[in-house]
């Protein structure tokens, strides 16, 4: 993958990372533990591995082979298009309940290794096959399609981990582009929000493994912004573990104001609790 471009957020060299840190928590699982119920609704961590491995495997078949398969149809909504994402899940994990933990462990080693060298065949500022529509996007860059790929095998990853009492994937290295990447959100979660022109809201990942967004009122929509005059007009303070887990449905913003610090405007701040950055 070559560009004189300064790509946004780089991911493309942590998947094997987080392939290898995946395979090896997976080889140490009990029986038990593959059968714990995890934050992700009904899914259990078998239920996860085998999500992957169909991550794997269906962007193997779309991206490198240009085979679709099962194409949605009658999309007319978000709405829609998420149906049709948790009907493919469902189907998918209800069928791979028959495959042991072994197997689904040497798949996802085989087919992780086969995404990884496909990803690195891409020109970052292509446009990707899909877009990341919940950032509000109709056409991607396939750096951010590969940050959003990232951000799948980040998340359910912790997922596992957080099931079953193992280590988080808390580092800088690993944590930090999987929130820069979420937080891409945050002006399209702004985008019904009435503000005066040039207010400015921060959203602060704390800890040294985050860092603080801006985004700033203009016209017709809200921006990132690097820099700018005077105090933000909202401080919304939020710690990695209740982030990765807010912003991907696996607590809910009522829970998450007793756990958050909002300075300034509160009602402001409060729209930050409801991004969400997965599809299904």
């Amino acid at each position: 993958m070559k560009s004189s471009q300064i790509i946004p957020i780089q991911t493309v060299h942590l998947f094997p990372i987080l392939d290898g840190l995946l395979i090896e928590l997976l080889k140490s699982l009990t029986e038990e533990e593959w059968n714990a119920r995890t934050v992700a609704r009904k899914w259990t961590v078998k239920d996860i591995a085998s999500h992957l491995l169909d991550g794997n495997l269906r962007a193997l078949s779309i991206s490198r082979d240009h085979y679709f398969g099962e194409k949605p149809e009658n999309i007319n909504s978000y709405q829609d298009l998420v149906d049709f994402l948790n009907q493919l899940n469902m189907t998918w994990t209800n069928a791979t309940k028959r495959l042991s933990p072994n197997v689904l462990t040497q798949l996802l080693e085989s087919t992780g290794k086969e995404y990884s060298e496909h990803l690195e065949t891409l020109n970052p500022f292509d446009n990707a096959i899909f877009s990341v529509a919940w950032a509000g996007e109709e056409t991607s860059q396939n750096w951010f399609h590969i940050a959003r790929e990232y951000t799948e095998k980040f998340l359910h990853q912790q997922q596992i981990r957080d099931a079953v009492g193992k280590p988080a994937l808390m580092t800088k290295e690993l944590f930090y582009p999987f929130i820069e990447t979420f937080i891409q959100a945050l002006p399209h979660t702004y985008r019904n929000t009435e503000a005066p022109k040039d207010t400015v809201v921060s959203l602060n990942i704390t800890t040294e493994i985050g860092g603080q967004w801006n985004i700033i009122k203009k016209e017709n929509n809200w921006e990132f912004i690097d820099s700018f005059k005077g105090d933000p007009t909202s401080i919304v303070k939020i710690n990695p573990q209740d982030a990765w887990l807010l912003f991907s449905k696996g607590m809910p913003p009522i829970d998450a104001l007793e756990k958050v610090e909002i300075v300034g405007d509160k009602n402001l701040g409060r729209i930050a609790l409801t991004i969400i950055a997965v599809m299904a």
